[in-house]
């Protein structure tokens, strides 16, 4: 983990109580050396309609005051993420 992710995480941790409270909750994903934020709402927050409000007037405009070095904040829905099928073994029938 760098620095970065580490000052993005804290300042999470001052939003969660407010996202718990709605049993939800905010993961980090990633943070890139430019400062691009990938996060991904779960719980009730995943899929609902006031997640993206939460994230962009909430969330967003909290890390961008807060962390600098913060420049974009995406939100990552689980089908945003692609993963590999597990290959077949060689020894299988």
């Amino acid at each position: 983990m760098n620095d970065l992710y580490d000052r993005v995480d804290k300042a999470l941790d001052e939003i969660r109580p407010y996202i718990h409270s709605h049993a939800g909750d905010v993961n980090i994903v990633d943070v890139s050396d430019e400062g691009v934020v990938k996060l991904q709402m779960v719980g009730t927050c995943h899929g609902c309609p006031m997640s993206m409000l939460t994230l962009r007037l909430g969330i967003e405009r909290i890390l961008m005051e807060k962390v600098e070095g913060v420049t974009s904040v995406i939100n990552l829905r689980p089908d945003d993420f692609e993963f590999e099928s597990p290959e077949a073994d060689d020894d299988t029938p």
